[in-house]
């Protein structure tokens, strides 16, 4: 029976509560992989473990201590060793696999540190041993290990600077590609001649196996001209490190080896879980609570700004269409892209809360929920904000101006004053979730 009496930021937090847990990772790898007769069954393929002397686990991601704990529970005493790499503060218990944090979205020597090892235990894997990968979301970042000639600082340095410009993860990876040992197929050709079988939590729209975490273990299309013309896109030649550029050029020339492109003989991916199953969760969760539901795009991408533009402009068009007391949930589930004009603090999913609020302003009937399903959103302790047609008004009336924080990429900040002044609850604050599969946009609507 729906909860009508439950306010729509209830209602939207319930919904956004039960897409996490529907795509929580450990539960994902278990429904994915079964141990029968000492065999791993995974995606009708079969690994007799009998086979194997030496079982390993390795990879990086927001998600993968989730997956690591499932893995455990699968295998448990036959795990000869393991290292993942998670973002700081989100290490969970683990038994026979190790644990390291590091920086995210900017690598950082912890990255760096732990990547040299992961590849040193790769390079002592020979044909009777079995390599379980765990990639989700963020691992770009905490898989570090940069080509020669390349330091740790100019990696930083060009992350920075294309995330600051509003380049897609696509675009982004293209270029973090050609600069690592590991991303692009690397990873896998480093664990030759052992058996790969790879886990994915996809956090990228379309879950393309070469984007999601740069593609360590899967072949890559991407070229080094195209990592050039990235950079030449956003106007950041005089700007990426010297050493950076003159790389690229001898990549281009033929005179740096390029990323993996002929298929990886004994390596398997297999997606265990994506946005799909946490909107599909989000949609059974608002039928429940009495709204008619409707999928807007799994593929939401964009600057932030448009993108809340759009959202605005469906929501007028769809109340003027409603009948009195219907209620309706619009979900979509992507990842936007935030160009910093400003020296704010915020992220993708606050700063496009923040512009629908200006966008609805006095709009009745509509409500807003849009976070990222680990938990954080840019530099901040906030998976993202709720908003509706009624926050700019009220932030005008406690001295805040939307349109001065919009515009100086403050949208974090705008909210946290908002939260403290009226002692409403805009922001999202979740805690990391052990998940990963990217942004969701919650819309509620009531005629």
């Amino acid at each position: 029976m729906p909860a009508q009496h439950s306010t729509p930021v209830q209602h939207s937090r319930q919904i956004f509560k039960a897409a996490l847990a529907a795509a929580d990772p450990c539960r994902a790898v278990l429904d994915a992989v079964q141990l029968k007769d000492e065999s791993l069954h995974v995606a009708g393929a079969v690994y007799d473990l009998a086979v194997y002397k030496r079982i390993l686990v390795v990879g990086a991601g927001k998600a993968t201590a989730r997956m690591a704990q499932a893995v455990e529970k699968l295998l448990g005493a036959r795990i000869s060793a393991g290292l993942i790499v998670v973002k700081t503060g989100h290490a969970l218990a683990l038994d026979a696999i190790e644990q390291v944090e590091a920086s995210h979205p900017i690598p950082d020597q912890a990255g760096v540190a732990a990547t040299r090892r992961v590849l040193q235990m790769l390079r002592d894997a020979d044909e009777q041993t079995l390599v379980i990968c765990l990639l989700s979301g963020g691992a770009s970042a905490l898989l570090v290990a940069t080509v020669a000639g390349i330091t740790l600082h100019d990696k930083q340095v060009v992350t920075s600077l294309l995330l600051q410009a509003g380049a897609s993860i696509g675009e982004l990876n293209a270029v973090r590609k050609h600069l690592s040992m590991v991303k692009g197929g690397r990873l896998a050709a480093a664990a030759q001649p052992a058996q790969v079988l790879t886990l994915i939590i996809s956090d990228v729209i379309g879950d393309s196996l070469e984007v999601i975490a740069s593609g360590p273990t899967t072949p890559d299309t991407s070229t080094f001209a195209e990592a050039w013309e990235v950079i030449a896109k956003y106007h950041l030649r005089e700007k990426v490190p010297l050493r950076v550029m003159a790389y690229l050029k001898r990549g281009m020339a033929g005179a740096e080896a390029e990323t993996v492109k002929s298929e990886l003989h004994n390596v398997r991916n297999v997606i265990v879980a994506s946005s799909q199953q946490a909107l599909a969760a989000a949609q059974e969760q608002t039928q429940q609570l009495g709204y008619a539901s409707s999928l807007l795009s799994t593929k939401m991408q964009g600057e932030a700004r448009e993108v809340a533009h759009f959202l605005a402009q469906t929501a007028r068009a769809a109340l003027a269409e409603m009948q009195a007391g219907e209620r309706r949930c619009l979900l979509s589930g992507g990842e936007t892209t935030v160009v910093v004009r400003g020296g704010g603090k915020g992220g993708r999913n606050q700063e496009l809360a923040l512009a629908f609020a200006m966008e609805v302003e006095g709009l009745a009937g509509v409500t807003l929920l849009s976070a990222g399903t680990d938990g954080t959103d840019g530099p901040t302790e906030a998976a993202g904000a709720i908003v509706d047609g009624h926050t700019a008004n009220r932030t005008r009336a406690l001295g805040l101006l939307p349109e001065q924080y919009l515009a100086n990429n403050d949208a974090y900040t705008f909210f946290k004053k908002l939260d403290t002044s009226s002692g409403s609850h805009s922001h999202i604050i979740t805690g990391p979730t052990g998940t990963n599969v990217m942004d969701m946009q919650i819309m509620l609507l009531r005629k």
